[in-house]
């Protein structure tokens, strides 16, 4: 009596095809819910809710003095950021034991707070403790101290990782040629520790355009106010969403080619 023959192997799907078959299947799901969605939505009222370009066209040109304060605001605290964090970075990095508590407190507390406590902090709290103060440039002084404290905290922690980051070597070599810690450090590791963090830089840089958007705690006026301000209260007048729409184009107008150098210079650190 001949023995069963074993049934024949049911042949596998290759790794190609079951990722040819799950891309087609993504495909029809995105088709499907575009589709869905595209049956469903009110084009007409979406339409004349987001997109009326007599709405646009009346915001201009009041709406650039807002997308300059944008840009005035966010640069006054970078430039704030950047000083203080590098002193901060190098108090971290220093051998002498206060300096190094000082700055990790520093660097726990403005990372831990809210930039929006900080800059009501700054505003109201400080010049209730202190009747009297006055901050340089009225508006854009307190956005500087405020925003830039925050922002100084997450430039530091970028910078001591960049001066680690130098080889031991540089520094060894350094000082056999006679070179001071202090000379050393602002001459040789410092100028190469910047250079490689200008990536997080750029990004800090990207997040402070948008916390520019909370300045509007402080009480600004229509000339000092920013964008975020300024298509709220567009879109009080005209109860419409058009204006939130063309200030978030102007948003994107900035941070989009700062996202997009942060990038790049991070692909080309990566290629050396």
């Amino acid at each position: 009596m001949d023995a069963p023959t074993a049934a024949p192997a049911r042949p596998r799907m290759t790794p190609r095809r079951r990722r040819g078959l799950s891309r087609a299947l993504q495909y029809a799901v995105l088709a499907a819910v575009a589709t869905a969605l595209a049956v469903v939505a009110d084009w007409g009222r979406i339409a004349d809710s987001f997109f009326r370009f007599d709405i646009a066209a009346a915001m201009f040109p009041d709406v650039w003095t807002a997308f300059a304060n944008t840009i005035v605001y966010t640069l006054l605290a970078f430039a704030f950021g950047m000083v203080v964090g590098v002193l901060i970075a190098l108090m971290r990095v220093s051998e002498f034991g206060p300096y190094r508590w000082f700055a990790t407190a520093y660097v726990e507390i403005f990372r831990g707070l809210p930039a929006l406590l900080v800059l009501f902090l700054v505003g109201f709290g400080v010049p209730q403790a202190f009747p009297g103060i006055q901050y340089p440039g009225g508006v854009y002084g307190q956005v500087a101290l405020g925003l830039g404290l925050t922002s100084s905290a997450y430039i530091a922690e970028s910078v001591r990782a960049g001066i680690q980051a130098v080889p031991k070597g540089q520094i060894e070599a350094a000082r056999s040629l006679g070179m001071s810690p202090t000379r050393t450090m602002i001459t040789v590791v410092l100028p190469q520790a910047l250079r490689i963090v200008i990536p997080p830089l750029t990004n800090e840089l990207v997040m402070l355009t948008k916390d520019s958007s909370l300045v509007f705690v402080l009480g600004v006026t229509t000339a000092t106010m920013e964008l975020s301000k300024f298509a709220r209260n567009e879109l009080t007048s005209t109860a419409n969403a058009t204006p939130l729409l063309l200030g978030g184009l102007l948003y994107l107008l900035l941070t989009v080619p700062l996202s997009a150098l942060a990038r790049r210079l991070e692909h080309r650190g990566e290629a050396r």
